[in-house]
């Protein structure tokens, strides 16, 4: 086959909703190319914001029923934005949601049953990206620089700012990424503390006061000083990240003021630790103006940001493009960045149209 049109669909940390990108992929000569046709965001309502963010919390019998659940839940949104696409879809590419991402302890877990989701759409499906990469001594994460290398290769960095900063780059000829701190699961969690549902622009933090010593406790964490490959989840962030800031009676607009400043030193602190060049700036973090200018401050690239689609769909649209790898048996997933013991072509394969 030439060219694939797929859906990619992407739910993140930070419950901003779920992503949902319809592009075709061809190859011209060894490049992949890709082209955009639709692209949406689905906002969660409140019903589902709640399942999902209590999800770790049921009991195992209650746990896979959600996975269906929400495998169905996929599927109905899926059907819902193909609704105004008469022509044929090849493939439908689901990351789900993350729930459990503990690589160390040999296990990791994206809700929303893909073979569900592939009866519902009648569609083709390709889900569960990270569990093989996991099985194999990898994190499983991150999964994004595969698409970095072959469809963004013309910049030096590739930063998402999503539920969590995660960054690749091409290092001694060979592709190297890792997640770098938190973001919006940590940005947005503060900003509802204030009855917000994000910290729009910035503002409610930019309007902070500095406390140095809790930015010093936040960049002492030990997963700093750990080597690439790594990863995080938000165990990790509930364990600890947010204890340290929990230790300081301050305000919300206070507390993010700090997280802001912490976030800008570590993603600077990876940046700058390379060749200078072009950081292709991605993720719903992309839009907060005032965290943007505080790493534009502390990094020596210079940060470029993509028009606003890319920008808000870029980790659905490789999702997209994972999917399709695998569905051609070829590698979506570099040891190089996950750890793992070798290069692998990760995912479970639903076919509904195999007769």
């Amino acid at each position: 086959m030439k060219s694939y049109t797929v859906v990619g669909m992407m739910s993140g940390t930070s419950l901003d909703g779920m992503d949902l990108i319809l592009c075709r992929f061809h190859k011209e000569l060894q490049n992949w190319k890709y082209r955009i046709l639709s692209a949406v965001t689905y906002s969660y309502p409140g019903d589902w914001k709640k399942k999902l963010s209590e999800a770790a919390m049921l009991d195992a019998g209650a746990f896979l029923m959600l996975h269906q659940e929400y495998g169905r839940y996929i599927g109905d949104q899926v059907n819902r934005f193909m609704a105004t696409y008469p022509r044929k879809v090849d493939l439908v590419a689901s990351h789900g949601h993350t729930i459990f991402h503990q690589p160390d302890r040999g296990f990791t877990f994206q809700l929303g049953s893909g073979a569900t989701l592939a009866a519902r759409c009648r569609i083709d499906t390709v889900s569960d990206f990270r569990t093989f990469d996991v099985a194999l001594g990898g994190q499983g994460a991150p999964l994004v620089p595969v698409g970095d290398e072959l469809l963004f290769d013309t910049y030096r960095f590739c930063l998402n700012l999503g539920g969590f900063a995660n960054i690749s780059n091409r290092n001694d000829q060979m592709r190297i990424a890792c997640d770098i701190c938190p973001v919006n699961i940590v940005a947005n969690h503060l900003a509802q503390r204030k009855g917000q549902e994000f910290d729009r622009n910035g503002i409610m933090g930019s309007h902070g006061k500095m406390v140095p010593k809790l930015v010093e406790e936040l960049n002492d964490l030990e997963y700093y000083a750990r080597p690439a490959p790594k990863s995080l989840g938000r165990e990790w962030v509930e364990t600890s990240f947010m204890p340290v800031m929990n230790k300081y009676d301050l305000e919300p607009g206070d507390l993010l003021r700090n997280a802001y400043e912490h976030m800008a030193i570590q993603i600077s602190r990876y940046i700058n630790g390379h060749e200078a060049g072009e950081v292709l700036v991605t993720g719903g973090g992309a839009f907060n103006s005032y965290l943007m200018e505080l790493l534009q401050q502390k990094s020596n690239s210079v940060l470029c940001m993509p028009d606003n689609q890319l920008v808000k769909f870029k980790e659905a649209l490789i999702f997209a493009f994972l999917g399709m790898l695998r569905y051609r048996n070829e590698i979506n997933c570099l040891s190089s960045v996950t750890g793992s013991e070798k290069n692998s072509s990760s995912g479970i394969v639903h076919l509904y149209n195999q007769e």
